[in-house]
Formats: structure tokens, C-alpha cells, sequence
């Protein structure tokens, strides 16, 4: 399967095609295609293995979502755009997504790098910043979802470059160790989140709080639950994917398990956090995690400063259900609805 990389928005609509494993899966989602949720997904997706399980995710809760586009950032890790477009690439293929959806290359830099430069043509990260402007704009009478699982600069890129989009944009945000500091996302570009939250776009911070049971760090799959869970789940396609550490694949799980094999697990028992799953979760099914509402703040010198007189509120997650997040994410894979 070839894939276009286009830059337009697109409507993507259809009937969707049930199999009957599909009809026989008491815990699929219910959303009528009129209801399903609007989303533009950005992840830095060659960074460790949890991006790849949250892509997977979203694409096969079809009933759920409506996707319009995915677009990719280059964090520290993992390489240079094209790696993180690659990685994305290769599970886009496995889960047998539209070859017209959208896949777009993002930011290498940062914010305050390329913010100079946003009245040039071919600005560092343009292509998804464009997207995501059109898209945002197409949402006059609903809201368009963002879920970022990496860096902030695409969005607040975007938003720098056209403000105007700020009312029709929510922005889930898989970050931060808030109230403490630290964290790899937030590390990669902390002035691109100090724009967004000053910025009055509907912010929700889906908090990983490394160590902690109240963060996404607790949403942890142990040694060898990848192997019982993954084998053969998704669909099957006819021309095998060659992976990012080699050998062939026609599934995503089988590639799940590829993925795991080759990273490191922590603790004791041994496992390894999805964290980035966990914001599509949220999204999907809000009633799995607490949300409370909290005076934004900000970082100063890597130390959150808070700003109690801050008239402007942020969405703060934390607290999640790790046995329905994880028991829901298998079962998407299992009974899947490729997105349309």
C-alpha cells in the first residue's frame, strides 16, 4: 500500500463494514458516526514504543474517532523527522489505514527557533502547521481535537502563526510531571508549552509523573503480557511492513512484540509504561481518569511557578484506571474498526 501525503483537508466518510466478530463484542464502542470525535494526532513516533501503541489504538477505534490527519515532531530521541515519519508510516500501514489520510511532517527544531521564521514559505515544520491550521479552521461549529503525545511546537506553532484558531481547537496534552518538574516531553520544548497555556486554547494536561500510581506511568503492561496479549491482533494485510529494527510484518501485534523485544523493561515485576495510550483513553472514555480544574501555571527556570489569581483554567488528569484503560485497548485491537 502506497501512502499520499497530501496537504488539504479531507472529509472522510463512509459505511462502516462490520465483521461478526465485531457484532459479538459486548465492549465495543457505541459512537454513532455523527458523534465520533474529530482528531489531528501529533507524536514524536520513533521515540520509545509507546507512540506506536497509541496510534495503533486510535486508528482501530474507528467507531470513536475521526481522524483527519497524524503529524510528527522530532524529539531528542529516536532521530531526525524522517525517522519519526517513517515509524508512524510503518503502523499506519499495519493498521490498514486510509491511503488518503493525511501524514505530515512536523517540526525538527523548536518553538522558539522557527517562530522567527513563520512568515517564510517553507518554515521548519510548515507542512503539518498548515494542516493544522486548515483543519482547526474547518471546525466553525465543533471543536477539533488535538491529542499531542511529544513536543509541543506544531501547536503552538500553529497557533503563533494564526490565532484565530484557538476557539476551535482542545488540546490534550501527554506531558509533565506537574506539580514537580521534569519530563521528556515537556524538556523537549518547555517555551512551546509556556506559549500554549498563556495562550487560552482549551488545555488538558494528561500527567506522567514518573514512579507515581497517579500518573500515566502506572499504565504498565509486565514482561511478557505483550507476548500472551499482541500475537495476530488488528487486521492483516496482504504486503508485509519491514520494521524498525528489522523482520516483516503483516499485523500490529505481531509488530507490538517486536517493538517490546528490543526495549528495556523496569522495576519489579519487570514492565514498561504505555504512557502516550493513555491520552487517546482519555479522549475515548473520560470517566477512566479524574479531572480536575486548576489556575494554569507555568515553568520558570524548570520549576512550575503557580499563578493561584490566574483567571484562566487548564484541565488536569490524573488518577487513571489502568485495568479498563488496558482491557479496553486490547479489545479495540482484538474486535477493531479501522478508522474511515
Amino acid at each position: 500500500m502506497k501512502r499520499k501525503i497530501i496537504f488539504f483537508h479531507a472529509f472522510l466518510a463512509g459505511i462502516c463494514i462490520y465483521g461478526a466478530f465485531n457484532c459479538n463484542d459486548p465492549t465495543k464502542d457505541k459512537s454513532p458516526s455523527e458523534n465520533k470525535i474529530a482528531v489531528i494526532f501529533d507524536t514524536d513516533a520513533n521515540n520509545e514504543v509507546d507512540d506506536q501503541h497509541a496510534l495503533a489504538y486510535l486508528l482501530l477505534s474507528g467507531h470513536t474517532f475521526q481522524v483527519e490527519a497524524i503529524t510528527v515532531n522530532a524529539t531528542s530521541d529516536g532521530g531526525d523527522i524522517e525517522q519519526h515519519f517513517a515509524e508512524a508510516e510503518r503502523v499506519l500501514k499495519l493498521c490498514d489505514a486510509p491511503e488518503d489520510l493525511p501524514l505530515l511532517k512536523g517540526a525538527n527544531g523548536s518553538f522558539e527557533e522557527i517562530q522567527p521564521q513563520l512568515g517564510n514559505e517553507d518554515f521548519d515544520g510548515a507542512e503539518a502547521v498548515h494542516f493544522i491550521i486548515e483543519s482547526a479552521k474547518a471546525h466553525v461549529e465543533d471543536t477539533l481535537t488535538l491529542i499531542a503525545v511529544g513536543k509541543l511546537t506544531n501547536v503552538a506553532l500553529a497557533v503563533a502563526k494564526d490565532p484565530s484558531i484557538i476557539p476551535h481547537i482542545r488540546l490534550v496534552w501527554l506531558g509533565s510531571n506537574y506539580p514537580e518538574p521534569g519530563e521528556y516531553n515537556l524538556e523537549n520544548d518547555i517555551p512551546s508549552m509556556n506559549y500554549l497555556l498563556k495562550s487560552g486554547i482549551e488545555f488538558d494536561m494528561v500527567v506522567v509523573r514518573y514512579g507515581k500510581p497517579s500518573g500515566t506511568d502506572a499504565i504498565r503492561v509486565v514482561k511478557g503480557g505483550i507476548n500472551r496479549e499482541m500475537p495476530g491482533l488488528g487486521p492483516h494485510i496482504e504486503e508485509p511492513v519491514t520494521g524498525r529494527h528489522g523482520g516483516s510484518f503483516s499485523n500490529f501485534g505481531d509488530y507490538s512484540i517486536d517493538l517490546f523485544a528490543h526495549t528495556e523493561y523496569y522495576g519489579r515485576p519487570p514492565s514498561r509504561a504505555l504512557f502516550d495510550m493513555t491520552a487517546v483513553a482519555i479522549v475515548k472514555n473520560p470517566d477512566w481518569a479524574e479531572k480536575t480544574l486548576i489556575p494554569g501555571p507555568t515553568m520558570v527556570d524548570n520549576q512550575w511557578v503557580e499563578q493561584v489569581d490566574n483567571p484562566r483554567q487548564i484541565s488536569l488528569w490524573e488518577n487513571f484506571d489502568k485495568d479498563e484503560i488496558l482491557a479496553n485497548f486490547y479489545t479495540s485491537l482484538k474486535y477493531y474498526q479501522v478508522i474511515e
